[in-house]
């Protein structure tokens, strides 16, 4: 049973008792000044609270506004029996056994969405939210010049302004599908709180507020119209801090009325010398309440939307997740399986055991083969994950050189795209996906469906491995550069640019692995490919013109 929401302050030791939305808290004397103003008033309800209000007071600020408490509770019981109904018990012993389901691993690329207010000022990045309340940053200075200062123009008033009037669900679905997608991932809550969903447990939510209906349902019939798999984002682990910064200045984080939205909006306490880098330095006042929610929102996507895939940001891996995460997991694989449906879970820094989810790498690479499955998440925008204006797209051949390296080193490729606050895709994104699904459909059966062989590839050019390196190489990709993958007795080798002198070696295949046949794919039956080998490799014969763009693929029969 959940008594957080129920906690009331009982004893004051060094303090005075006040009443704050109705909950008694003690706030500290040294503070009480700062609170009731120099001449005995109330000071402004946006006046700074960073140093006059303890982490305590903050969460109890928060617990006061929220709303949806029986609801809440229903979600946490369903979370409870779910875990006793197994097979999988909510320990880490247990949710190793998991396994990844086929789907997944044969669908290697995925479509992520982020889309939200944060789209309407559409400036900086999806974190506007977090830095127009900080003072020097950049988001800060336009938000002064454009909308003013936030105790009088805060984030809640770009809500208003988000409508999606143009938001075409099913045209979006035709697009993914078009671009060779096999899964969809929405971003249902990001770090600023405001639902994407119906959801039961805030007012501050698409369907009350703004568009006014529910965006992730609308979406989640499309996406599965086409034939393709639903996952769901969610990132409301962060919001615990991410308005934290509000409260160092006079802004409408600090109105108690907006605590729903703005969340207790801690002090982000990390180590100077490790940051993100290393969770265990990260000491930010998480609360019981505080997880109970989270564990009751999350629940709550799995039990109105059923996605076969969820996606969790980074920050569940701050060490006050570690015994809430595995009732959840538990939960999720048990009530899923129950409905006879898969159930998958992306995480990052190793938030998660070994196995009981796939690790995602966020703008990066891994350096070789992994055992496991795991993925990459990145964007077709360099700058934002979220719509802005001026963003720098990737272009196709990039795109489709790093779904070839993810592939062959046994992952999946989530790429994302921002939609403008008005419902539509920019043209810049659409058109890269057009280009990424023409490819696959002459070249997909290298993708979909493969294994890695006994090396991911070869070449010259080095690719930089880790989160937030991609585009990192020693020198271009080019046509002595492959990736190879297999499906069954088929091996393909993907050629990451087209030899102009009409040549390619393979040096993974010398005289001693006899080739039966070459094929290069066309988007028809395909060329035949002469070849010899010698102890150099495979020595291939190619057309003068290339067959395509971006990469070219062989079918290789041995």
């Amino acid at each position: 049973m959940t008594l957080s929401f129920l906690h009331r302050v009982d004893r004051c030791s060094g303090a005075v008792r006040a009443l704050l939305l109705g909950a008694a808290v003690c706030i500290p004397t040294l503070a009480w000044p700062i609170m009731v103003g120099a001449q005995g008033g109330a000071p402004p309800a946006t006046a700074p609270t960073a140093t006059s209000l303890t982490p305590e007071q903050r969460d109890a600020t928060w617990r006061q506004a929220t709303k949806g408490a029986r609801e809440r509770d229903a979600l946490l019981k369903k979370v409870a029996a779910g875990d006793a109904g197994g097979p999988f018990r909510p320990d880490w012993d247990s949710l190793r056994t998991w396994q990844v389901p086929q789907w997944y691993t044969d669908a290697k690329f995925g479509i992520f969405i982020h889309w939200g207010v944060y789209s309407v000022p559409a400036f900086g990045s999806e974190w506007y939210s977090r830095r127009m309340y900080m003072q020097g940053s950049k988001e800060y200075q336009h938000h002064l010049a454009v909308y003013g200062p936030p105790d009088k123009f805060g984030y809640k008033d770009f809500i208003p302004l988000f409508k999606a009037e143009k938001y075409d669900p099913r045209a979006w679905a035709a697009l993914f599908r078009a671009a060779g997608a096999r899964y969809v991932v929405p971003v249902a809550e990001h770090h600023d709180g405001f639902a994407m969903y119906a959801t039961r447990l805030s007012d501050w939510s698409a369907l009350r507020m703004g568009p006014k209906r529910d965006l992730i349902g609308d979406l989640a019939r499309a996406v599965r119209a086409q034939g393709l798999h639903l996952g769901l984002s969610s990132h409301r682990a962060e919001h615990d801090w991410f308005f934290g910064e509000g409260r160092k200045i006079a802004s409408d984080v600090n109105d108690p009325r907006y605590a729903d939205l703005y969340g207790p909006a801690q002090a982000r306490l990390t180590a100077e010398d490790t940051g993100d880098a290393q969770m265990t330095g990260d000491f930010t006042y998480v609360s019981t309440a505080w997880l109970d929610d989270w564990l009751a929102r999350t629940a709550e996507l799995v039990e109105d939307y059923h996605p076969d895939l969820i996606y969790f940001d980074w920050w569940i891996s701050h060490p006050a997740f570690r015994t809430t995460l595995p009732k959840f997991l538990a939960y999720y694989y048990n009530t899923q399986g129950r409905r006879g449906a898969s159930a998958v879970v992306n995480y990052k820094e190793g938030a998660l055991a070994a196995a009981s989810g796939v690790a995602d790498v966020e703008r990066g690479l891994m350096p070789d083969i992994q055992p496991r499955v795991w993925q990459t998440c990145t964007s077709l925008g360099d700058y934002s994950w979220g719509y802005i204006e001026g963003e720098r797209y990737k272009s196709p051949d990039k795109v489709i050189h790093l779904l070839a390296d993810i592939v062959s080193k046994n992952g999946n490729l989530l790429l994302n795209i921002g939609p403008r606050a008005d419902g539509t895709i920019p043209e810049e994104a659409q058109d890269r996906l057009r280009a990424i699904g023409a490819w696959l459909k002459t070249n997909g059966e290298a993708i979909y469906g493969t294994r890695p062989w006994r090396q991911f590839g070869e070449g010259p050019a080095q690719m930089a491995s880790g989160s937030f390196k991609e585009g990192e190489t020693d020198r271009p990709l080019g046509p002595e550069d492959f990736r190879f993958t297999v499906k069954g007795d088929t091996l393909y080798a993907i050629e990451m640019g087209w030899p102009e002198d009409g040549r390619a070696v393979i040096h993974a295949l010398p005289a001693g692995e006899p080739v039966k046949a070459v094929i290069l794919l066309d988007g028809g039956a395909g060329q035949t490919i002469s070849f010899h080998q010698d102890g150099e490799g495979l020595h291939l014969i190619v057309p003068k013109q290339a067959p395509g763009d971006y990469a070219f693929v062989y079918r290789i029969e041995r």
